[in-house]
């Protein structure tokens, strides 16, 4: 004999897991972002740009976390280049000025990394040098290195003495790297 009564917590569990399943699928839907659809997406025949649809639907989009065109959660985890990062390496900074130490420093830039100084004359030398010291790259390499020197009459210095300025530079960097890591 087959009574109705037990049936009913089948037939409630079959309706429980459709309407489950429904709902599952609107939540997938909804999140697929533009376009069109039965959710209210994006319609290209409603006469409005998308860029106008998009300010309406989403005020807050051009905040931080919503930088990017939102339609994936790694758009939170991107980084982002707001002009604020220093592209300059750190221990050939510190190096140039430890170097060059002897010089009357006129102006840093490290965004930039670009290092002036004025006219001095190194420890046991005669003749009095400036310096322009460019750092364009945030490796350790002689490649991101760019060292000018001047006499006070204006005359370039040998391509020698630049050459150990910039090898002094180098290795003092190669020292200041060996010593943070050591820690």
């Amino acid at each position: 004999m087959h009574t109705m009564g037990a049936d009913i917590p089948m037939i409630f569990s079959r309706v429980f897991r459709f309407a489950a399943a429904v709902v599952l699928v609107a939540t997938v839907a909804a999140c697929g972002g533009g376009g069109g659809g039965f959710l209210g997406g994006f319609d290209n025949n409603s006469g409005v740009t998308e860029t106008e649809y998009r300010r309406e639907r989403f005020p807050n989009s051009g905040n931080q976390i919503e930088e990017g065109d939102g339609t994936s959660i790694f758009d939170l985890f991107r980084q982002r280049d707001d002009g604020s990062k220093v592209g300059v390496n750190r221990y050939l900074w510190n190096a140039s000025l430890d170097v060059l130490d002897f010089l009357p420093v006129q102006s840093v830039d490290p965004y930039t990394g670009v290092i002036t100084t004025g006219y001095g004359v190194p420890p046991g030398g005669g003749r009095a040098y400036r310096a322009t010291v460019y750092i364009r790259d945030p490796a350790l390499e002689a490649r991101s290195l760019n060292v000018s020197l001047q006499t006070q009459g204006g005359q370039p210095v040998s391509a020698s003495t630049q050459r150990a300025v910039e090898d002094a530079i180098l290795t003092r960097a190669r020292q200041l790297r060996v010593g943070d890591s050591r820690f």
